[in-house]
């Protein structure tokens, strides 16, 4: 008799069924670019639904934050600076972002984040008009399904415009 081999519960999801927040897991395939993990897919859709990316910035005067902002957008950095309360916004470098956030790259999650750390966290308002989105599980290659509102409550997190469709 062989065992079945089961997906461990990432984090995220642990904090996600412990607050009560509904979500379907998702694993997506991935590969190595460099020193860096990316998923392996041709579109910013899965299943109808938009696939997020959590970015880690660092504001001049909140000191880190993060955006949440759909895979086919571009950040506007004046606008989330402005939201953010902010003068300038800018990425943390790839070298500081373990350290900063406490994940890799491509495995940035806004609930494991927020569990780390208490940083202020965005997202943009498309979320908020959507009726689900796919936000990253703490692993590279895992993610959930979530409805965007109930993540944004169990995050804290504030909605508003910062994403574009041409970079600044």
């Amino acid at each position: 008799m062989s065992k079945k081999k089961k997906i461990q519960k990432t984090l995220v999801e642990k904090i996600l069924d412990k607050e009560k927040v509904d979500y379907i897991p998702m694993t997506f395939p991935t590969k190595a670019d460099g020193d860096t993990q990316e998923l392996v897919t041709d579109s910013s859709v899965q299943d109808g639904y938009k696939i997020y990316k959590t970015l880690v910035l660092t504001g001049n005067k909140t000191g880190p934050l993060v955006g949440m902002l759909p895979l086919d957008k571009h950040l506007s950095y004046k606008m989330l600076a402005k939201l953010s309360g902010n003068k300038k916004v800018g990425m943390v470098p790839l070298k500081d972002l373990i350290k900063t956030s406490g994940f890799e790259h491509g495995a940035n999650s806004p609930v494991g984040i927020h569990s780390l750390h208490n940083y202020p966290i965005f997202f943009d308002n498309e979320a908020a008009r959507s009726e689900k989105i796919i936000v990253s599980a703490g692993k590279v290659g895992q993610s959930v399904l979530i409805e965007p509102h109930a993540l944004a409550k169990a995050v804290n997190a504030t909605f508003g415009d910062f994403a574009v469709d041409n970079p600044e």
